[in-house]
């Protein structure tokens, strides 16, 4: 692009690109004039029916690039029941309605209908919505297809078929869902096609399903924003090595940090570091994908309004969310796909601002931050010093317990002082009582038992005394009375049928006057 064209359309507005009066009204409304880049290249194709691919880092403006054109052709027509005439796609439910919130607010002057098919949400509520016709259908594949098998939804009337951050549609596996519900739409319809990376696999979806497409992009496919202070900061392997360092971060930046993202690979390690943030006083919130919807709205919504500081993330807030002024993200892990590393990022230096993005690296790390630097084609600064320098810091109330050794805590349930007694002062393990031996010396002593050989000579003294033996454990004698005076310790059964003696009025049952209903002869 030559410097005289470049300076042509940087002079262009919103007014210039063929909008209606209605959105160039809302568009003013909301304080924009200038286009972007992406926007000003996609728009005027989009007017005409088009198919469209438009490639952009994230931040530039792809949501507005596609919504501005669509709100200009639905002025005419009308929608009928359970049959759209548009349909959004998105990989979550947080970007799905984040295009609701701009269909709002730039189809102020609009009178159509918007239904959102989500996850988390009632179907009835949403079934209610189709019926009365969709105007604008923005959906996840999957609510989409649900809707689709319970009979409440018909394709074969969209006009315009729009596919939003298909990279992300790829890592989340929804391929094969996006071809077919490319199936159930028309032919004829016109698709806008937006991605902020490109891999083959996407390469080859656009060539099966765009129709001569116009290719706007926009800036290298996967770079990153020019206006992102990026570095890497070294750490140690450990868990709470790496809590330190963000901390040590966090404390660092304090006084250009206005709100920050941090992101974690695993939904594990983002309620792990969440609980140690608040610990330490920091103003935290957290979002991952197993919060129910209403949860995970009420995060975004307190995090974009400055009731939250910090917002402990996975990957489900790295793509397309929009909150222009976070001025820091954080990259608790190095993500593993480094395609992720261009989305995360790009949350800051959003609408021309400057931002900052710095990544927590240990030395197995590596590989994924040369995969990294080999998609982007920068070569990242060390924030103060490389892994070369890393010292392992252990944090005295995060350290694991290991039962020995200078500074490990004491074992729960032990009772000397946590110190090791020296060794000439150490009960030996003959004199320590064992559990039987306790047991026996609070039980009464019994007399011993004579043992009798099986060969003795008089065996009528040894049957006799075999059989006094055999009494004596039946009938156990309390120990504190002398051996003459030693009575039989009634058990709790003697004595219940003691007491039924003695209550005994000296009846002693029919005898011989048994009633003859008791004499019927049994079955022979």
């Amino acid at each position: 692009m030559s410097s005289d064209n470049q300076i042509a359309q940087e002079a262009l507005t919103f007014a210039d690109l063929g909008l209606s009066p209605k959105v160039l009204s809302a568009v003013t409304d909301a304080g924009y004039t200038v286009p972007t880049p992406i926007q000003l290249g996609a728009i005027p194709h989009a007017l005409q029916g088009k198919d469209v691919l438009g490639i952009a880092q994230t931040g530039t403006g792809k949501t507005a690039s596609f919504v501005l054109p669509m709100l200009t052709r639905l002025e005419k027509g009308r929608a009928r029941a359970r049959m759209p005439r548009t349909l959004i796609l998105e990989p979550t439910r947080e970007l799905a309605a984040q295009v609701e919130e701009n269909f709002t607010r730039y189809g102020k002057n609009h009178k159509l209908n918007i239904a959102l098919l989500i996850g988390g949400v009632s179907f009835d509520e949403q079934e209610k919505k189709l019926e009365r016709g969709a105007d604008v259908l923005i959906a996840t594949p999957g609510r989409l297809l649900d809707h689709r098998e319970r009979g409440k939804l018909l394709l074969n009337g969209v006009e315009i078929l729009v596919i939003d951050e298909a990279d992300r549609m790829l890592d989340m596996g929804f391929i094969p869902d996006i071809e077919r519900i490319c199936e159930m739409i028309p032919f004829t319809r016109q698709t806008l096609f937006f991605s902020a990376t490109m891999p083959p696999e996407i390469t080859k979806l656009t060539e099966k399903f765009l129709h001569a497409p116009v290719r706007v992009e926009v800036s290298k496919a996967a770079s990153t924003g020019t206006n992102i202070t990026q570095r890497l900061v070294k750490s140690g392997p450990k868990p709470w090595d790496k809590r330190e360092t963000l901390r040590n971060l966090i404390n660092a930046e304090a006084d250009g940090l206005k709100n920050a993202i941090i992101f974690c690979n695993r939904k594990v390690e983002v309620a792990e570091l969440f609980r140690s943030l608040v610990k330490y006083d920091f103003d935290a919130g957290a979002l991952h994908g197993d919060m129910d919807q209403r949860a995970r709205m009420q995060m975004l919504s307190n995090f974009r309004d400055g009731k939250l500081k910090l917002l402990v993330a996975s990957d489900v807030a790295a793509r397309g969310l929009d909150i222009p002024e976070v001025s820091h993200v954080f990259n608790y892990d190095v993500p593993i796909h480094a395609e992720d590393y261009v989305h995360r990022i790009g949350r800051t230096g959003r609408a021309g601002r400057l931002g900052k993005a710095f990544t927590i690296v240990t030395k197995s790390d590596t590989k994924y931050v040369d995969a990294i630097e080999r998609l982007t084609g920068l070569k990242i600064e060390w924030h103060d010093g490389d892994l070369s320098t890393v010292v392992a810091s252990e944090s005295e109330d995060e350290a694991p317990r290991r039962g020995r050794g200078a500074g490990a805590p004491r074992r729960s349930g032990r009772k000397d002082d946590g110190e090791r007694k020296p060794r000439g002062e150490r009960r030996p393990r003959s004199a320590e009582p064992k559990p039987a031996e306790e047991k026996a010396q609070h039980q009464p002593e019994l007399r011993s038992e004579p043992v009798i050989a099986d060969n003795d000579e008089r065996p009528a003294r040894r049957d006799a005394i075999k059989a006094e033996n055999a009494e004596r454990k039946a009938r156990p004698e309390r120990a504190d009375q002398p051996r003459g005076d030693r009575q039989e310790r009634p058990r709790r059964d003697d004595r219940n049928a003691r007491q039924r003696q003695e209550d005994n009025d000296g009846t002693v049952g029919f005898g011989d006057d048994m009633p003859a209903f008791m004499r019927v002869a049994g079955k022979v």
